[in-house]
Order: C-alpha cells, then sequence, then structure tokens
C-alpha cells in the first residue's frame, strides 16, 4: 500500500516521539515539520522544517494530512487553535495508532488523535479528537477521554471514567473506576483521584489536593 503524505505540526520533544509512532505505522510519509518561523531550515530527526503555522493554508493544497504534534501539559489552547487552522484549510485530522498499542475494535477514537506506544484503549473507551494518549497508559473499559486531552505516560484510567475535555493527566497517574473529571483539569504524576474533580484547577498528590 502506497504510503500517504503527512505534515506534522510542531517541531518540540513531543514530536520527537510522535515521529518514531508515525514511521513504525507505515501508513504515512512525514514530508516535513511545521514549527516556529526562526526554525525553518532545521530538521527534527531528519526531517526539515518546512514552513509555520501561516503556512498552512497554502500546504494544504498538496498534503491535506496534518498531526498535530505540539506537546500538552497546563493547556490545550496551542493545540485546539492549530487544530482549527486546519479544518479552516480544508485539512484532514487522521489518527495514529502505534502498531505496538493495543487499541480495542470496541473502542472509539477521534480524529487526529494519536495512540502511542504500548498504550492500551479497551472495550467500549472512547477517545475525543485530538487527544494524546501517551507511552504505556491504560484506557480502561467504558472510559470517556473528551476532545484535547493528553492522557501522559503510564498513567491508569480505570474502567468507566469520564475525563473532561482540555484536561491532562500526568505520568504514573491512577484516576479509580466511575470518577469524573471537569473539563480544564490538570492532574500532576503520580497523582491518585479516588473522588469526582468539579472544577478546573491543578491537582496533585494523595490524597488529591487542588494547589490553584
Amino acid at each position: 500500500m502506497k504510503k500517504q503524505p503527512i505534515i506534522l505540526v510542531g517541531g518540540g520533544g513531543h514530536c520527537i516521539s510522535c515521529i518514531d509512532v508515525v514511521e513504525q505505522t507505515a501508513q504515512y510519509e512525514i514530508i516535513g515539520i511545521i514549527d516556529q518561523p526562526e526554525k525553518l531550515g532545521t530538521k527534527v530527526l531528519g526531517y526539515d522544517v518546512i514552513g509555520n503555522d501561516e503556512d498552512i493554508v497554502a500546504l494544504v493544497k498538496t498534503c491535506p494530512n496534518f498531526l498535530i504534534t505540539v506537546g500538552q501539559i497546563k493547556t490545550s489552547d496551542v493545540r485546539s487553535s492549530i487544530y482549527s487552522k486546519v479544518k479552516n484549510a480544508g485539512g484532514q485530522l487522521p489518527v495514529i495508532v502505534s502498531p505496538m498499542a493495543h487499541v480495542s475494535r470496541h473502542s472509539v477514537i477521534g480524529e487526529g488523535s494519536i495512540i502511542m506506544h504500548q498504550a492500551i484503549v479497551n472495550a467500549a473507551a472512547q477517545i475525543g479528537c485530538c487527544s494524546i494518549i501517551n507511552t504505556k497508559s491504560l484506557i480502561e473499559h467504558e472510559a470517556r477521554v473528551g476532545e484535547f486531552c493528553h492522557i501522559s505516560t503510564g498513567a491508569c484510567i480505570n474502567g468507566q471514567v469520564n475525563i473532561g475535555s482540555h484536561s491532562f493527566v500526568g505520568s504514573n497517574a491512577v484516576v479509580a473506576n466511575n470518577i469524573n473529571i471537569s473539563e480544564h483539569a490538570v492532574i500532576s504524576a503520580g497523582s491518585v483521584v479516588l473522588q469526582n474533580i468539579d472544577k478546573p484547577g491543578v491537582y496533585i498528590g494523595n490524597p488529591l489536593k487542588n494547589i490553584g
């Protein structure tokens, strides 16, 4: 099968991890990376930085496929802004799934999301658009992850959890089953969530505390 061209948007650390996933899928050929104007002409893992966000309208005419490779911790604003630019220009954001991940055929993955190496998305789970399901994270049965979320490395989202859009769950954090988490919540690495989170904020620890 002929590989489809794809452009990555964002050239930082998350991009480096995404490149390896895209290469392993053998479905897409990375033809370039969009980054800050001052990065034009540089390379990321051998791939050229070919433009910045303002070039999306022109680039979509020759390459319809884009993957948002800007990372996300405190806010999803940059990722959601890029999403709007790509969609308004007529671009597409395919789902990217590592061949080393397990994604149940009974799950639903929204456009533009990436499922990274050794992640597990179990039966009846739902992932919203443009979310990051990072390396070795677990999304258990019937869990729902909203749009523009980042479930970081090794995080455990148990069954029937509902995570609001634009939220971040840090590395090795655990969310107990049936928990509801507000939109725009930031859960720090290693935290344990045993009760519902009803409002946006930054949460840390075990027992969990809201620190802002």
